[in-house]
């Protein structure tokens, strides 16, 4: 349909075009004492002979210069010239032969008269090369849009099936540390766990999602990670309780979510956890907060995939209208994203 459209678009901008060259000559002779033949013989006629040397270029000479028969389409093109050329001049000739001899004598000689219309022939020929050469790297842009496109698709599903595993990952390990020591609670989790993993199947594969179904969907893994969890560790958060109809894309603060029970726990020293997030016009700034406690090189809880992937996803989906910063500050580690959403 595009296509179809963009064609009626070039076929009535050719023809309005034409139109206009043709009416002016017209235009300029009223009132003037030139008939309606002067008009053809020396204006309309070349017109017609420019618009056969254009089209026969436009539509078939032109794929011999991108080719490698250029000197095909140099010489074809050398031809048609002179023959329009010796036609133009015969019926210029026969116009004339009608008017006094002392007019007809102030005629410049035949040799002059063809180079001029060699050179004047020559215009339609680099305006069809320069049409169609804007054409093809018009397209050209166009197909490596298209590739780009297709390359950031595909990173974009690496990263969201590399982050999906390593969620799920994560959420297993959570639930088998209970299952020794409190199976209720590893009932409870794996309870919680489907219905994440429902959000997981059915709200990931769309483009965005509501702001109001992502905060739901933190708040779950935020309770399922907490039963885990000793008297000595507090978790906070403070999300917002109206919250307006932005989208975001799914599943894009978990890493950080993730990030901070992964160092934030520690079974032997009190920690705290703080989520918050706000909301200003079209702007969602949220921040995770933890007591650090790194893991050892030894520790393979996780993947260590999840900032890295945030990042990715950052960069990819919110060029420029995002910020990411994260810093150690008096023993506490803080990770912050701000996101324009429009």
């Amino acid at each position: 349909m595009l296509n179809l459209k963009n064609k009626s678009l070039e076929i009535s901008l050719h023809l309005l075009i034409w139109l206009v060259l043709f009416f002016l000559p017209a235009a300029f002779s009223i009132g003037s004492e030139g008939s309606w033949g002067d008009i053809f013989q020396h204006f309309w006629l070349q017109l017609i002979f420019l618009a056969i040397i254009f089209y026969v270029n436009y539509f078939v000479l032109i794929k011999w210069f991108f080719s490698d028969k250029k000197s095909v389409y140099f010489l074809t093109n050398m031809a048609l010239i002179l023959v329009l050329i010796y036609f133009r001049n015969e019926i210029f000739d026969f116009f004339e032969e009608g008017k006094p001899k002392g007019f007809r004598d102030k005629n410049p000689p035949v040799g002059l008269r063809y180079f001029i219309d060699f050179m004047i022939y020559l215009i339609p020929v680099a305006f069809s090369i320069a049409i169609s050469s804007g054409k093809k790297m018009q397209k050209a842009e166009e197909m490596k849009i298209e590739a780009d496109n297709i390359k950031l698709q595909a990173e974009l599903q690496h990263l969201k099936y590399q982050l999906q595993p390593h969620f799920f990952f994560n959420a297993l390990n959570n639930i088998y540390s209970l299952i020794d020591f409190a199976p209720d609670r590893a009932k409870q989790s794996l309870h919680s766990l489907s219905k994440l993993m429902r959000h997981l199947l059915y709200k990931t594969d769309v483009e965005k999602i509501s702001l109001s179904e992502e905060i739901d969907f933190l708040n779950k893994y935020i309770s399922l990670m907490s039963l885990r969890l000793n008297d000595k560790t507090k978790v906070y958060t403070n999300f917002p309780t109206k919250i307006p109809s932005l989208e975001v894309v799914p599943l894009l603060f978990i890493s950080i979510v993730e990030n901070a029970f992964k160092h934030g726990v520690s079974a032997t020293q009190p920690s705290d956890i703080n989520f918050k997030m706000e909301i200003l016009e079209d702007e969602i700034h949220f921040t995770a907060s933890n007591s650090n406690f790194p893991k050892t090189d030894t520790d393979k809880s996780g993947s260590g995939i999840g900032v890295e992937n945030l990042q990715k996803r950052l960069n990819l989906l919110y060029p420029e209208k995002h910020e990411f910063h994260s810093c150690l500050n008096d023993g506490m580690y803080i990770a912050e994203v701000k996101l324009k959403t429009k």
